[in-house]
């Protein structure tokens, strides 16, 4: 059984070429491998917002893969933020909303 306190949260401003390239569900795949919980989407700047709940380690996982991102895509930044981790959380999902 997962302990919650051990929990954190981070959203992930990602920039380069990352819509239209697969990216949510790349982030997606990799959300689940990890067990890491939360949202990505498109945002209107053109860049791809993850926000992720997981063990430390999941999440510098998912950081790595999120800096690969997908064949098709280019990552030139990820900007990273603390969160408070959302216990409403209880999966991973694409969010189709601007």
């Amino acid at each position: 059984m997962e302990r919650s306190q051990n929990k954190i949260a981070r959203t992930y401003t990602i920039s380069g070429r990352v819509q239209g390239v697969g990216f949510r569900f790349f982030a997606e795949r990799w959300a689940n491998q990890l067990g890491v919980r939360g949202y990505v989407k498109n945002c209107a700047d053109g860049t791809v917002e993850v926000y992720a709940i997981g063990d430390q380690d999941a999440l510098q996982e998912f950081k790595r893969q999120l800096a690969d991102g997908p064949r098709s895509a280019h990552v030139s930044r990820i900007d990273e933020r603390e969160e408070d981790a959302d216990t409403g959380y209880t999966a991973f999902l694409i969010d189709d909303r601007w």
